[in-house]
């Protein structure tokens, strides 16, 4: 069926996605499958859940897989240079702060470094970089009814600096196991 003017204005005034729409997973080329697993499992916590020739599948809580990583075309390969267009980063949701905290802890541990810590008032952000040099955000989202509003009712995002050390005292008050 040819596309005319006529379909495709048909298709914009169709409604907004349904709000039950969620983003499944993410699927990332990676150099070496090892090295992506001992970050995203070893020090992120993140379970394989299954795995194929060149190919790994992780997840959160028994889902089926929230990431897939794999080798097929880049096996040894390089990132992308800068200035090229690609994947800016994924964004991994915490359901609390005190597990942000946790992932906090772990990439001290592990001596990964930050490329930046923001607060943006719906939400709590850690920024970093994955082996292969792909952008991660590690974030929770505050309660809605905390979100920061403009005096019209609208949403009022931000970015100022996230206080680690603030974040990081969110383990001192989980009681102990």
């Amino acid at each position: 069926m040819p596309k005319t003017a006529e379909m495709t204005q048909d298709a914009l005034r169709l409604p907004t996605i349904d709000a039950g729409v969620r983003i499944g997973h993410v699927h990332l080329k990676v150099a070496d499958l090892q090295r992506a697993l001992d970050f995203y499992c070893g020090v992120l916590g993140f379970t394989l859940t299954t795995s194929r020739p060149g190919a790994a599948f992780i997840s959160a809580g028994g889902y089926h897989h929230h990431i897939g990583l794999n080798t097929w075309e880049s096996l040894g390969g390089s990132p992308p240079p800068a200035g090229a267009t690609g994947l800016y980063h994924t964004a991994i949701l915490y359901p609390t702060r005190p597990l942000l905290a946790d992932v906090l802890r772990r990439l001290i541990v592990a001596k990964i470094p930050l490329e930046g810590a923001s607060d943006h008032g719906v939400s709590e952000a850690l920024y970093l970089r994955d082996p292969d040099d792909n952008g991660v955000e590690l974030y929770w989202d505050r309660p809605k009814d905390q979100w920061p509003k403009k005096p019209d009712g609208g949403l009022r995002m931000y970015t100022n600096p996230l206080d680690l050390h603030d974040l990081l005292a969110e383990l001192d008050k989980q009681p102990t196991k």
